[in-house]
């Protein structure tokens, strides 16, 4: 069985799982100095992550799976680092969860109080990230797939920009249905021990997707998404169906 004291040494109290051996990580992508993307309104990525983490953690905790947090304070941390900190805290399951952009090319300039932004309204919608490398790349896929259909469900449709054969993209497409993307190198994912899916939550470069993007009710429903996909993971665990 995995230990769940090894949580606390990341400064999260993660409550008692209520399958033994399954616990997920949420890794909130980037870091205050490094926030990742930006919105069309000025936004930094990491608010939209850590926003989210805390609506992923109130849903895993009612559906009664075991979490940690990943670097909640959104200090410096190499991208090896994150999944290392997930073994360390016993998870079973890693979810990164990140908001998506588009390319320079894509990008149109827009006034937002005062302030020169960029904005796209090319592209809307949420994506799923996984690694052939990899430890566990078929649970890492069944996760995404739950997650994908979870999403459906509530009424959201993926983005497939990150397909396009241009710079930067070019990402192979497992599942266009469910927005399923296969990244070998994305490094959170390849160098995790455990089944790892990559989340990008929508498209914060969008203006119109990024004020609902914001809310509270978007959030939960991803939320609810991935609560349910890691309820099922779990399930997997106590059967023996999953390697870990």
């Amino acid at each position: 069985m995995r230990s769940v004291t090894a949580a606390l040494l990341l400064g999260i109290v993660a409550p008692v799982p209520a399958v033994a051996g399954c616990l997920v990580a949420i890794d909130i992508g980037h870091t205050r100095t490094q926030p990742g993307a930006t919105s069309a309104r000025g936004a930094a990525e990491w608010g939209f992550n850590a926003a989210l983490a805390q609506r992923v953690q109130a849903a895993l905790q009612a559906t009664g799976v075991a979490q940690v947090v990943i670097n909640g304070a959104g200090d410096p941390i190499g991208l090896k680092d994150r999944p290392a900190a997930a073994e360390r805290g016993g998870a079973s399951l890693l979810v990164s969860l990140h908001h998506d952009s588009a390319q320079p090319q894509y990008l149109t300039p827009w006034t937002w109080e005062g302030k020169p932004r960029l904005f796209s309204e090319r592209f809307s919608g949420f994506g799923l990230f996984v690694s052939g490398k990899n430890a566990e790349p078929e649970e890492s896929t069944r996760v995404a797939i739950a997650v994908g259909d979870k999403l459906l469900a509530e009424g959201l449709r993926p983005s497939l920009h990150h397909a396009e054969l241009i710079p930067g993209e070019g990402r192979p497409v497992l599942d266009a249905e469910r927005g399923i993307y296969q990244y070998d190198d994305l490094v959170v994912l390849k160098y995790a021990s455990m089944p790892a899916v990559l989340v990008e939550a929508g498209v914060i470069i969008n203006r119109q997707d990024e004020t609902v993007i914001a809310t509270d009710a978007y959030r939960d429903r991803i939320a609810h998404a991935i609560a349910a996909a890691a309820a099922e993971h779990c399930r997997r665990v106590e059967m023996g169906l999953s390697i870990r």
